[in-house]
């Protein structure tokens, strides 16, 4: 790193709406070939702070303060257009947390990632841009980058569309590259890799790197420094081994407590939720759910700005430097799901299969058909909770498509004991409900969230069906007044917690969850999960899950099935699998996935652990 003049220095910064003030009074400094991680859970101004960095607001936010790059003779705040598309996609690049929204959807791929070459003249013709782009998807582990560049995005993974958007960001060398949440969507060994590459383009370029993400071993594993952000204000900042060991604020200290998903330890949820940004207090914006704290607390905030030890909390000298809450409760959760001779399944799949056809060889040749699921055999009991792991294309949310009856499958079939068996049929109704991996796209935009949870419910329009969308609500930690509003109006965790209520709300027999918990902040994430367990355990409900967080599987589930190429390599209880697994490639998962660390004291390789 160079510890001369930064290569970013943020002064101030605020982001004000019509109604309140998003982001309040925000101070940092980025070196060049520094890595700085921002977190904080949904709605503390992370990404806001990001986008009015490089001007890109929506309408109807105006952002005051100061933002310098080095060798810029302007404030990029207050910058026209057209001084900002010089920097932007040159200078500095950033990755989007949704790929579908940040890619066009009637351009292929390849284009898009030379777009930017040839306007700023870093790749002057098609076929040098061209070249650039394959390799760029080559070195993002794109299998066949030659087609990934002809294809539109809409026939793309989730994770390939996501290292599409990180091409896009990394095509021009850019000095600072801005990476929100840049690997939600990533099953965990690409999420390795996508984290060594960063890591490398930084040491072997100098690119400084802003990385805003809600998982803090990550964070541990790429970052050199880390802010921690809460209320539109920065509470804690310090180097990242000091600030994620020995955290000083309260928040700091409970958003640790959320991410533990240890053997026999519980996560615990931060009590309350986030005010909304007008009723934040003058003082700390933590206050209303901080044991810690008093009447001092609420009145007048203590400065943190971004320098190193900085913390924002009038009490931090006299707390337990230890993370974790200073009440913690035993670990505890459902009792172990067994089966007995007398079970039946209340789902059942017998030697499913999913072929597609493939592309023509020629011109009026037949299509040879791609085998996209092998026969499986899978049994869902009542109270039972099976993960279903893998990387991208592995065949997780086609085998989940299958057992909802959302398509046919090409052999085999479904089986719901309620209902006849029927190919490609399950059970459909209240009986069985689906979370679906991209919020956005399974809330209908026109109707209001108490319209969208109560949906399910055959009393939709009672007394009753109301109260159950406010215990939903307050179940998934959002406020009341969040059910007169519109999909829109929320982040994409906030969106994801909105799905999660409305499949729970008919208290289904079976719930089929496609990486349910990816979008949500460490904090959530554990009341979410002690959710999900809560009902398959009292409820007998059973669940099938699929996550690339591997930790996640282990928590919440007792049965997995690891997914390669269609196939299942292995599968068994949680606890035999993860202390014995049988094959390489399980091995080879449960390798990369990211644990708390010491930056500096272990190379990037090795920064992952089970």
């Amino acid at each position: 790193m160079n510890p001369g003049k930064p290569l970013l220095e943020v002064t101030d910064l605020t982001v004000d709406s019509a109604a309140a003030q998003l982001v309040r009074g925000v101070g940092f400094t980025v070196g060049r070939g520094e890595r700085v991680g921002v977190i904080g859970e949904s709605g503390s101004g992370k990404s806001l702070t990001a986008l009015a960095a490089l001007g890109l607001l929506d309408d109807g936010l105006r952002a005051g303060g100061s933002v310098r790059l080095a060798d810029v003779d302007f404030d990029l705040v207050g910058a026209t257009d057209r001084d900002l598309s010089a920097i932007r996609g040159k200078r500095v690049g950033m990755v989007f947390q949704e790929p579908m929204t940040a890619l066009n959807p009637v351009f292929k791929l390849g284009p898009q990632i030379t777009e930017g070459m040839r306007l700023h003249g870093t790749r002057p013709t098609r076929r040098t841009a061209h070249e650039a782009s394959v390799e760029l998807l080559d070195r993002l582990r794109l299998p066949d980058p030659q087609r990934a560049a002809r294809a539109y995005p809409h026939q793309l993974s989730g994770g390939q569309r996501q290292r599409g958007v990180l091409a896009i960001a990394l095509a021009n060398d850019p000095d600072l590259l801005i990476c929100d949440e840049p690997t939600t969507a990533l099953d965990v060994t690409v999420q390795k890799e996508i984290a060594d590459l960063i890591v490398g383009v930084s040491e072997e370029r100098g690119t400084a790197v802003l990385f805003i993400s809600h998982d803090l071993a990550l964070v541990s594993s790429v970052c050199h420094r880390v802010l921690v952000m809460y209320g539109g204000r920065i509470v804690e900042s310090g180097p990242v081994d000091r600030v994620l060991s020995a955290p000083r604020h309260p928040y700091t200290r409970a958003l640790l407590s959320a991410c533990d998903l240890t053997p026999g330890s519980r996560p615990q949820a931060i009590s309350g939720i986030v005010p909304a940004p007008r009723d934040l207090p003058a003082g700390c914006g933590f206050s209303n759910r901080c044991a810690h704290a008093d009447d001092k607390c609420a009145e007048r905030p203590p400065l943190a700005g971004g320098t190193d030890g900085a913390v924002a909390c009038w009490h931090h000298g006299s707390l337990d430097a230890r993370p974790g809450p200073q009440e913690t409760e035993p670990p505890h959760g459902p009792p172990r799901w067994e089966r007995t001779e007398a079970d039946e399944p209340v789902l059942s799949a017998q030697s499913l299969t999913r072929r597609f056809p493939g592309r023509r060889v020629r011109r009026f040749g037949r299509r040879p058909a791609v085998t996209v699921l092998d026969p499986i055999d899978l049994d869902l009991y009542a109270g039972q909770r099976v993960g279903v792991v893998g990387e991208s294309g592995a065949g997780k949310s086609t085998l989940l498509r299958l057992l909802a009856g959302l398509d046919q499958p090409s052999g085999g079939r479904v089986h719901h004991p309620q209902r006849a068996g029927v190919p490609g049929r399950s059970a459909g109704g209240s009986g069985l409900q689906m979370v679906f991996q991209d919020p956005m796209g399974s809330l209908d935009p026109r109707m209001r969230v108490r319209d969208i949870i109560a949906e399910p419910l055959p009393d939709r329009g009672s007394k009753a069906a109301q109260e159950r969308v406010r215990e939903l609500l307050a179940a998934v930690g959002l406020p009341d007044e969040s059910a007169g509003r519109y999909p829109h109006q929320f982040s994409g965790g906030q969106r994801q917690r909105i799905a999660i209520a409305r499949a729970l709300a008919p208290r289904p027999a079976v719930l089929l969850a496609d990486e349910p918990v990816s979008a949500l902040d460490v904090s959530v994430r554990a009341q979410i999960l002690d959710l999900l367990r809560t009902a398959t355990a009292e409820r007998d409900m059973a669940l099938c899950v699929i996550s690339h967080d591997l930790g996640v599987i282990r928590y919440l589930c007792d049965t997995v099935l690891v997914l390669r190429d269609g196939k299942v390599v292995e599968s068994g209880s949680v606890e035999s699998v993860w202390n014995a697994p049988s094959h390489p490639y399980t091995e080879q998962l449960l390798a990369a996935v990211p644990r708390m660390t010491t930056p500096g004291t272990e190379d990037s390789e090795v920064r992952h652990a089970r």
